[in-house]
């Protein structure tokens, strides 16, 4: 790694260490490995889950909160093969991932409800349900779960103790979001794009009936993404939205956050990043930032030396604020 032009800025290099691959089934199947799903709240009908992975023993765990991707609108607790979540598990950490209930059937603030209400559900039932030390909390999210991760970082309280982002973002409105993009094609129209999300609240995009990404392409392609997951016009009621995006909220007290991001993102743009790490910068918060040059989102197509370094980058980050 080489420290570039400011503090908490860093770019890989080919030299960096290589994280060897291996599946999330690797863990799931192992015999010292427990994977347990916990109901964490009840809205209605609707039970809203995580899916707990430790090892099988009764130590005491350092937790880290898992919350996945997909816009809001998809995804689920089991969704990603996160190897930098099953290094962490290897590193002796327990694994809470997370559901949430996703957009648009419900809106903004109750997804948001549900990310500070599971963080509650760990500190109260973590220590003897769990049997994880809740005294500090790791973070870690892709895409729209980067952008949750960001936002736990002051919409969570007490706050965590340190977060990863990997492709996320701090804004919600911003041109790349609110208006027309050429790289989401989408051919359906408006009420057959509706159609897919017409049925009530759930957290698990497997229970949803229609096409959650075929909406999302929808919403994309014709720049309706953040009015179809708040019901608040980007325009003409922007300050909606502030108290929900992370490039608005960062203090001195903000917790200490690395960012992991390609540059060639067309779902997700680099500039996302680079304006939080500005923010941080500002508020002298601890920082660094990770650019994958070349990558696309999910870090596609970045060199895969680079990618599996910025891996190892994020397990010893988490470390350093969680075990010293």
């Amino acid at each position: 790694m080489k420290n570039l032009t400011r503090r908490g800025f860093i770019k890989l290099t080919s030299s960096a260490v290589v994280l060897s691959p291996f599946g999330q089934q690797l863990f799931a199947n192992a015999k010292d490995v427990s994977v347990k799903t916990y109901t964490y709240k009840k809205v209605g009908n609707l039970e809203i889950k995580v899916v707990v992975h430790r090892r099988d023993d009764n130590v005491i765990r350092p937790v880290v909160v898992r919350v996945h991707g997909g816009a809001l609108i998809m995804g689920h607790r089991d969704w990603e093969n996160d190897k930098v979540c099953l290094k962490l598990l290897d590193e002796g950490y327990a694994i809470v991932s997370v559901d949430y209930r996703l957009a648009p059937e419900t809106k903004l603030p109750g997804v948001i409800e549900d990310l500070e209400d599971v963080f509650d559900w760990v500190r109260e039932e973590g220590p003897e349900l769990l049997q994880v030390d809740t005294s500090k909390i790791a973070v870690i999210g892709g895409s729209a779960g980067g952008y949750l991760t960001l936002t736990s970082g002051f919409r969570v309280k007490p706050r965590p103790s340190v977060l990863i982002a990997f492709y996320g973002y701090g804004d919600l409105i911003g041109d790349w979001y609110s208006t027309p993009s050429k790289h989401h094609p989408s051919e359906i129209s408006e009420q057959e794009a509706w159609e897919q999300v017409s049925g009530p609240p759930i957290s698990d995009s497997r229970d949803r009936k229609g096409n959650g990404a075929a909406f999302y392409m929808y919403c994309r392609k014709h720049g309706l993404w953040p009015k179809a997951v708040s019901g608040w016009d980007p325009f003409t009621e922007a300050e909606k939205f502030f108290s929900y995006m992370p490039v608005k909220n960062v203090t001195g007290d903000y917790p200490p956050t690395m960012l992991i991001h390609g540059t060639n993102d067309t779902d997700v743009p680099y500039e996302q990043s680079l304006m939080m790490a500005e923010e941080f910068k500002k508020h002298n918060v601890e920082y660094e930032l990770v650019t994958i040059p070349g990558a696309e989102h999910g870090l596609k197509d970045g060199e895969p030396k680079l990618v599996n370094a910025a891996y190892i980058s994020a397990v010893e980050f988490v470390n350093r604020f969680m075990k010293r």
